[in-house]
């Protein structure tokens, strides 16, 4: 069984290692293929929070 590191790609999306394609192409590394697999929800999970902070700050809270 292949062994991480693990990262998602965006071309294929789907879970692959370091021999997978090029470094533009994808997400990572991450320390196990779950996270990898998880990677687009916890890109938006980011991008959510971070925007809620953006807000928070604009408005001065």
């Amino acid at each position: 069984m292949a062994q991480g590191p693990w990262f998602y790609c965006l071309k294929h999306h789907a879970v692959e290692t370091r021999d997978g394609c090029a470094e533009r192409h994808r997400l990572g590394p991450y320390a196990t293929r779950e996270e990898a697999e998880r990677a687009l929800q916890s890109v938006a999970d980011r991008n959510e929070r971070l925007d809620a902070e953006d807000r928070e700050w604009r408005e001065g809270d």
